[in-house]
């Protein structure tokens, strides 16, 4: 795309953007939380509701990123910054009669849904439906921690602080026929969640209320002597701080649901709990896709299996099948450029962490750059995260040639220290990681046009690369 500039006061307009009436433009799904929007789309992953708007400031909670409207267009829509800012200055004339009010409307009191006298359909429900224990949903019955609302006969969940005073009431409808109703209560505090403390070690850590129910329904054995913990999502910010006001959990153990979000939650909470000095976290799967499934088939109700990642397995089939190559340093910049040139993302996944592997390795022997270049798979592997590989393909597009002209750049050096040495395998192994990246993204997703290719060197002939 031609250079076009854009005067200083464009850029701040186009970033104050209202992001909500924005993408009530474009036709995209939004629902309003509280004084807040959730983003809902669907992608081949799934339907994802993770994305919260208020005015020009947007956070993806699942993937811990969030900005204001430009950096919005880049993550989500995979623009460069050029048309990012283009996009967002068209609406101005709309965007001028946006009524404000309702975004800067102050957050509602909690209150807690008015009882219902009996919980004759939210037993019913829980019991016959989900088939969770009667003692243990009697236990939080008891306790108020569950009942039935008096107005829509939902079935609440109560978050308490550590005074027991509520402070989050999550609903969801207790109809066993059409569309299922989910909602937390406005003015909840989402540090607080549906939840049981016990004196263990442990905390167990759910998506749902009725996925901790059933857990605890199929190990019923002294289970009151753990702590167990529903997110009502996931999201983290119940878990932390749980963890820090109960200083005997030193364990925690994440029951994530067995699907692909399931699986990225699981993971993303990992990462956050080891960021936070925890170093105890575990992982324990359903069977089938939830908790619930498990009870359900426990019970000889007919389950809903596991969901397989797809993306997550793709990322380590591309690592699978990748051959070592022989190393030339003074080819591999052409190699490079050829296999990106042409589109042959295998290839240049393989030269990328070949070199990567030649120039980590002190030793040049080939024995030795094999080695390294195992040990580098091995370490792709473990830190690959799903969750955090949501880009579109244009942007990875994108990044994969940025990450190719850099590593051209960083190839011309010559008589290179061991911290340049480093440093030039850290960026290879980057490119390689994206590449590979870019080929499940291709997978995942319908073939589209080849895009033009710009460098910035002139094309190599293919007869320097062999």
């Amino acid at each position: 795309m031609p250079y076009i500039p854009l005067t200083q006061e464009q850029k701040i307009r186009a970033n104050e953007t209202n992001l909500v009436s924005f993408l009530h433009m474009k036709g995209e799904k939004l629902e309003r939380s509280g004084g807040e929007y959730k983003l809902v789309y669907c992608d081949n992953s799934g339907k994802h509701d993770s994305i919260t708007i208020r005015g020009p400031n947007w956070y993806d909670h699942k993937n811990q990123i969030g900005g204001k409207a430009i950096d919005f267009m880049k993550y989500f829509y995979g623009c460069d910054f050029v048309t990012a800012v283009k996009s967002l200055l068209g609406s101005e004339c709309v965007l001028e009669k946006i009524e404000r009010q309702e975004i800067q409307k102050k957050k509602k009191e909690f209150v807690l849904p008015e009882e219902n006298s009996n919980m004759h359909r939210v037993y019913a429900y829980l019991l016959k439906q989900r088939c969770i224990d009667p003692q243990v949903l009697t236990f939080f019955a008891r306790k108020h921690d569950v009942f039935e609302d008096q107005k829509h006969h939902n079935a609440v969940f109560v978050g308490r602080d550590e005074q027991g005073v509520p402070r989050q009431a999550h609903l969801r409808s207790a109809n066993s026929f059409g569309k299922t109703f989910r909602i937390t209560c406005e003015g909840s505090n989402t540090k607080y969640s549906f939840s049981h403390y016990g004196t263990s070690d442990k905390l167990f850590v759910f998506e749902a209320p009725i996925d901790m129910l059933s857990y605890i329904s199929l190990h019923k054995d002294n289970w009151q002597k753990n702590s167990y913990i529903a997110m009502n999502g996931v999201y983290e910010n119940a878990v932390i701080n749980a963890l820090e006001h109960h200083n005997n959990i030193s364990h925690v153990v994440l029951c994530t649901d067995n699907d692909d979000g399931g699986i990225d939650a699981a993971e993303r909470l990992y990462d956050i709990l080891k960021g936070k000095g925890y170093k105890n976290v575990s992982r324990e799967k359903s069977m089938y896709k939830d908790w619930n499934e498990d009870l359900k088939a426990v019970n000889g109700v007919s389950p809903l299996p596991a969901v397989r990642h797809k993306r997550k397995e793709l990322y380590h089939n591309h690592l699978e099948n990748m051959e070592f190559v022989t190393c030339k340093p003074e080819k591999l910049s052409s190699q490079i450029y050829a296999t990106f040139k042409n589109g042959q993302y295998d290839y240049l996944s393989e030269y990328a962490l070949s070199g990567a592997a030649y120039y980590s390795s002190s030793d040049k022997s080939q024995h030795s750059h094999k080695n390294a270049f195992c040990g580098l798979l091995k370490e792709l592997s473990c830190n690959y995260r799903a969750y955090s590989d949501k880009g579109r393909k244009e942007a990875k597009w994108r990044h994969v040639k940025e990450l190719v002209n850099e590593a051209m750049k960083d190839l011309k050096q010559s008589g290179r220290t061991k911290e340049q040495s480093q440093n030039t395998s850290r960026i290879l192994l980057d490119l390689c990681d994206y590449a590979v990246r870019l080929q499940v993204e291709e997978k995942m997703n319908f073939p589209q046009q080849v895009q033009e290719c710009e460098l910035s060197e002139e094309p190599v002939p293919w007869e320097q690369v062999l």
